[in-house]
């Protein structure tokens, strides 16, 4: 070990472990708020603190996102007053719900706190909170109206020097980015993953739509003026869709006695293939090459159709007829 690699000398000192790792913690004054230790790796000091704040709050980030598929705007503006309660009328039950700011179209929503989300919430306002008994008033600014908004008990919050400060949308993104990259985690292409907060809003809207969902709901929850916008965000394959129109057909049957549905014979199934032949000579699609005219398509209507294939030669009488002039 050169001298560079020495890990310096701190005072008194105190062998710990976190996150796997030997550290050596440094003495501090009795009023220091950040706890400092030395890593003999590389020989550098580390802010504990400051890890352990970045890392709450990227996972808070992640949690409250994946949970509601809020925009990053809307969720560095939730505050302790987004709580609200609804009695539901036929049983009297008390509903959580997370009021929405209007933000991108300018309407609020409120949305159903999940037992998950309210322990991730509960956390968050134990942590700002500290020893206090409410959430510190700070004052957040607006990247899209550029003012300054009155000071509220914002959510996502933290302590920097002697005074809290409200975290904006750019931290949380960069917060985002930071953990993303101590993951080490990569594309099938061999690439870092990049995930940003509107991220999580796709995969919270296509989770909540393939798990039954419907999308006219999806789309009040998420905020969108138009389905097609909500309906863009859903990642929804052809195998998908057909497995579950399946899954729905079979449940569909299983609802109706069973006598009802049989088996079709031979000549049923033989008629039905046929419509698909008749189907390929109306709509021009009966195995000729491409750009070339249809045989077809001068045959009587009476003649196509019938037939389980759809085709027959034309009769003699029409060819007699055609040659005489005769109509």
């Amino acid at each position: 070990m050169t001298p560079a690699q020495r890990p310096r000398s701190y005072g008194a000192t105190l062998n710990i472990t976190a996150a796997g790792a030997a550290l050596i913690r440094s003495e501090t004054k009795p009023a220091a708020v950040s706890v400092w230790a030395g890593d003999p790796a590389t020989g550098k000091r580390r802010n504990l603190t400051a890890e352990e704040d970045r890392a709450f709050w990227a996972w808070a980030t992640v949690e409250v996102l994946r949970a509601t598929g809020i925009r990053a705007e809307e969720l560095v503006q939730l505050s302790h007053h987004s709580f609200v309660q609804y009695r539901l009328p036929g049983t009297g039950e008390l509903v959580p719900l997370l009021q929405i700011v209007p933000s991108k179209t300018d309407a609020e929503r409120l949305l159903v706190i999940s037992p998950e989300l309210a322990d991730v919430l509960s956390a968050i306002i134990s942590r700002v909170r500290g020893t206090s008994h409410a959430v510190p008033l700070v004052a957040a600014y607006d990247d899209h109206e550029r003012v300054w908004l009155p000071p509220a008990p914002v959510l996502f919050q933290r302590r920097i020097g002697a005074e809290d400060r409200a975290i904006p949308a750019a931290t949380i993104r960069k917060l985002l980015a930071a953990a993303l990259a101590r993951t080490g985690l990569t594309d099938p292409a061999g690439e870092p993953l990049h995930y940003t907060p509107h991220d999580f809003r796709r995969m919270f809207l296509t989770d909540a739509i393939m798990n039954g969902l419907p999308p006219h709901i999806a789309q009040i929850i998420a905020g969108h003026r138009d389905i097609n916008v909500t309906l863009g965000y859903k990642a929804v394959y052809p195998d998908e869709a057909i497995q579950a129109h399946l899954a729905f057909l079979a449940r569909r049957r299983a609802l109706r006695p069973t006598e009802e549905y049989r088996t079709p014979t031979d000549a049923e199934w033989e008629e039905f293939l046929g419509h698909f032949e008749r189907r390929k000579v109306a709509t021009g699609t009966c195995g000729r090459a491409f750009a070339t005219p249809c045989v077809h398509e001068h045959d009587p209507l009476t003649e196509l159709t019938e037939g389980a294939s759809g085709l027959r030669p034309r009769s003699t009488d029409s060819d007699a007829v055609a040659g005489s002039g005769s109509f």
